[in-house]
């Protein structure tokens, strides 16, 4: 059923995403933790900012806090941006070498007609990405942040955005909102049967 080969196309593909987002995760953990296991930088700048603060510890300690949550909230920043980035560039590259991304290989399926490298490849993985990822990535760097209010209406954002892209695959055309930005429609691939001989026929 085509419903069923777009699901699993789509698991398949956002597995991937899932993978990339847990190295990310990994790497930004570690970076992290590099700011506080980093002791000679962080005892210079505390005995520094001790100095210039005229024996005030409170602000010496709170100066040095920020500058660490600020760098530690940048790390986390990159790493979305960097997942975002890397989304976009898998769904375009695999939409305009081949026509289809991994998930939609092993479902069978491909995206027509074929988009080249351009504007059509381009707009068909903007609106993946922004439905899958983007718009939720935002609303996470927004709830690190500390901006709760807009980060829950954001998060609403992605799941209206989300469904936008989803529910349409339902309907009879089973156009997604991504393949009527881009002008598409996914496919299954045809299978060219050989041509039955008349040696053939009689055998």
């Amino acid at each position: 059923m085509p419903k069923l080969r777009r699901a699993m196309a789509w698991l398949v593909d956002f597995a991937l995403v899932v993978a990339l987002a847990s190295a990310l995760a990994v790497l930004t953990f570690h970076r992290v933790s590099a700011l506080v296991t980093d002791v000679p930088e962080l005892a210079t700048r505390g005995g520094f900012d001790l100095l210039t603060s005229r024996g005030d510890l409170l602000d010496a300690s709170q100066d040095l806090g920020l500058s660490l949550w600020d760098k530690s909230v940048l790390y986390v920043q990159q790493a979305f941006g960097l997942l975002v980035l890397t989304v976009f560039l898998y769904q375009w590259a695999c939409l305009a070498l081949a026509g289809r991304t991994v998930g939609k290989a092993v479902a069978g399926l491909r995206v027509t007609p074929a988009l080249p490298r351009g504007v059509r490849a381009a707009r068909r993985a903007a609106v993946t990405t922004a439905a899958d990822v983007a718009v939720y990535a935002v609303a996470c760097v927004l709830l690190v942040e500390g901006q709760v209010v807009l980060s829950v209406l954001v998060w609403a954002v992605a799941v209206v955005l989300f469904l936008l892209n989803a529910m349409p695959v339902l309907s009879p055309g089973h156009r997604s909102l991504a393949d009527r930005v881009a002008g598409t429609a996914v496919t299954g691939i045809r299978v060219s049967r050989p041509v039955a001989t008349p040696l053939a026929r009689t055998s």
